[in-house]
C-alpha cells in the first residue's frame, strides 16, 4: 500500500540533528512524519528539490512591524510578507508600538491583529515599565508572548527602564528569559552634545562603545544577582562580548546581520543616515571582534532588529533623522554570503537562525528538522547569486542598506506547518500565521 502525505520534499540535503546528507522528507498534519527515501509514496504536493538545501525554518527574534500606531512604516501584514519572502518562517515582534505592548488588553490586540493577517508565525514581547513590573510575571505568561522586553537606553515615554531600582524589580518579577537593549541612558544624556547637525557619523561618538559595556556590565551583575536569565540585543562591541562570555549560565547573546556585515566610517559615508541605528554600526575592529564571538560560541543567535522607517523620515537632517533600518527579509541572504565566503559554516547558520532561538526561548517543536516537530522550512540555493535591490523589499518603507551588494545564497521556498508559503520570489495563498508555542507557556 503506498503512503500518501500532505507534502514531500524530494531530493534535497537536509541538515538535521544527525548531519547534512541528501533524503526525501514527507509531512503529515502540518508535522514532520518521515525523513528518509520515500520510494513511491505519494502526496497532494511534491517539491522537487536537488540541489537545493533545506533548512530548519528560520526564527527573527527581533523585528519592529509598528502597528498599531506607525502602520505608515510597516504593518504585521507587510512585516511579515518580508519576512517569509525572506525564508524566515516565525518572528518575534517587539513592544514599542503606539500604544506600547505593555498590558492585557495591548497584548490581546496584538494577537488579534496578527491572526488572518500575518504570513510568518508570530509572538510577541511585552514592554517592562515602572507601571507593570508586578505583573510581569503573569504577562509573560500570555498566549502570544515570547517575554519581557527592556529598553535600558533609547525609548520613548513609559518604556525607558534607566534606574536600577526599576531594573532589578523588572528582572525580580517574572520568570522567562528578559531580552534586553543595554545602552546606558545616563551617558547617552551626558554626550548628547556631540551630535553634530549633519553628520550621522557622529551618532557613532555619541553612542560610543562605553555608553554599551555600561549597561550591559550593570544588567549582567543585577541578572547574577537575582538570578534571572537575560538575553542581551544587538551586542556590538568586543568589550562585551569578553564580558559576555563569563555569564554564560544566566546570559544569552544576539547579534545582527548588519553589525556583522558594515563597517563605519564607510556605512555613513556610503548610506549616510540609511546607516543610523541604535546601537550604532561600529568599526571594521568591532564587527571582527563580533565575528570572534560568533566563531567562539558566545553569540547565541542572530536577530535582524528589523526596524523600518520610509525614505522621507530618513531624510531628514542627522540628528533629527530616525534610528533604525530594515532587516526582516535580507537575514537570510546576507547570513548565507557569509557562508559562502567562509566566515561561516551552514550548521552555526542554523545554529544561530533557528536552533538557538528555539533553544533559548523554549520554543515548543521548532529548530530543527526532526520527526514530530513541526515542518517548518527555509529552502535555499547556496550557490545563487543576486544583486539585493530597493525594489525586491516589501516592507513598506521600500529600501535597504545593502542595495546594491552582489549575494551568494538565496532563499528560494519558505514552508510554515506544511504549507508552501512563499516559492520564487511568490507569496502563495493565504495568511495563517500563528503564535509561537513556548514551553514555559504550553497550558495556553
Amino acid at each position: 500500500m503506498t503512503d500518501i502525505y500532505d507534502l514531500i520534499i524530494r531530493g534535497a540535503t537536509c541538515v538535521t540533528p544527525g548531519g547534512t546528507g541528501n533524503t526525501d522528507i514527507a509531512v503529515r498534519n502540518g508535522k514532520i512524519a518521515v525523513i528518509g527515501d520515500l520510494g513511491d509514496a505519494e502526496a497532494a504536493t511534491v517539491i522537487g528539490a536537488e540541489g537545493l538545501h533545506v533548512l530548519p525554518g528560520v526564527i527573527d527574534t527581533q523585528v519592529h512591524f509598528r502597528e498599531p500606531g506607525n502602520e505608515h512604516k510597516e504593518d504585521l501584514e507587510s512585516g511579515s510578507r518580508a519576512a517569509v519572502l525572506g525564508g524566515v518562517t516565525g518572528v518575534f515582534e517587539m513592544p514599542n508600538t503606539d500604544p506600547s505592548t505593555t498590558t492585557v488588553e495591548a497584548l490581546t490586540d496584538k494577537v488579534q491583529r496578527a491572526t488572518g493577517r500575518m504570513w510568518c508565525d508570530f509572538a510577541f514581547y511585552v514592554g517592562a515599565c515602572a507601571e507593570n513590573v508586578r505583573n510581569l510575571g503573569w504577562l509573560e505568561r500570555m498566549r502570544g508572548s515570547c517575554g519581557v522586553k527592556v529598553f535600558m537606553g533609547s525609548s520613548t515615554g513609559s518604556l525607558l527602564v534607566a534606574d536600577d531600582e526599576t531594573l532589578t524589580a523588572v528582572l525580580q518579577n517574572g520568570r522567562r528569559r528578559v531580552a534586553v537593549h543595554a545602552e546606558d541612558e545616563m551617558r547617552l544624556e551626558q554626550r548628547k552634545s556631540l551630535r553634530r547637525g549633519g553628520e550621522p557619523a557622529s551618532h557613532l561618538e555619541w553612542r560610543d562603545e562605553e555608553t554599551a559595556l555600561l549597561a550591559t556590565r550593570r544588567l549582567l551583575q543585577l541578572a547574577r544577582t537575582i538570578g534571572r536569565r537575560v538575553h542581551v540585543l544587538h551586542v556590538t562591541t568586543g568589550a562585551e562580548i569578553a564580558l559576555l562570555s563569563e555569564y554564560k549560565d544566566i546570559a544569552t547573546v544576539e547579534v545582527t546581520p548588519q553589525h556583522l556585515t558594515l563597517a563605519a566610517p564607510d556605512c555613513y559615508a556610503i548610506l549616510g543616515t540609511r546607516g543610523q541605528m541604535n546601537p550604532p554600526i561600529r568599526d571594521a575592529v568591532q564587527r571582527d571582534l563580533l565575528w570572534s564571538g560568533v566563531m567562539g560560541g558566545v553569540v547565541d543567535v542572530i536577530g535582524s532588529d528589523h526596524a523600518p522607517h520610509t525614505k522621507e523620515e530618513k531624510a531628514k537632517p542627522y540628528p533629527e533623522s530616525p534610528s533604525g533600518m530594515p532587516g526582516v527579509q535580507t537575514l537570510v541572504p546576507i547570513m548565507l554570503d557569509h557562508v559562502a565566503n567562509g566566515k561561516l559554516t551552514l550548521q552555526r547558520f542554523v545554529d544561530l537562525t533557528s536552533a538557538g532561538a528555539a533553544r533559548i526561548f523554549g520554543i515548543a517543536g521548532k529548530g530543527r528538522i526532526a520527526v514530530g516537530y513541526d515542518a517548518d522550512f527555509t529552502v535555499v540555493d547556496l550557490k545563487m547569486k543576486r544583486k539585493v535591490s530597493d525594489d525586491w523589499i516589501a516592507s513598506k518603507c521600500g529600501w535597504t542598506p545593502y542595495a546594491g551588494m552582489t549575494l551568494t545564497g538565496w532563499p528560494l521556498a519558505t514552508i510554515i506547518g506544511g504549507r508552501l508559503v512563499m516559492q520564487d520570489g511568490e507569496v502563495l495563498g493565504n495568511p495563517k500565521g500563528k503564535p509561537l508555542r513556548f514551553v514555559e507557556n504550553l497550558h495556553l
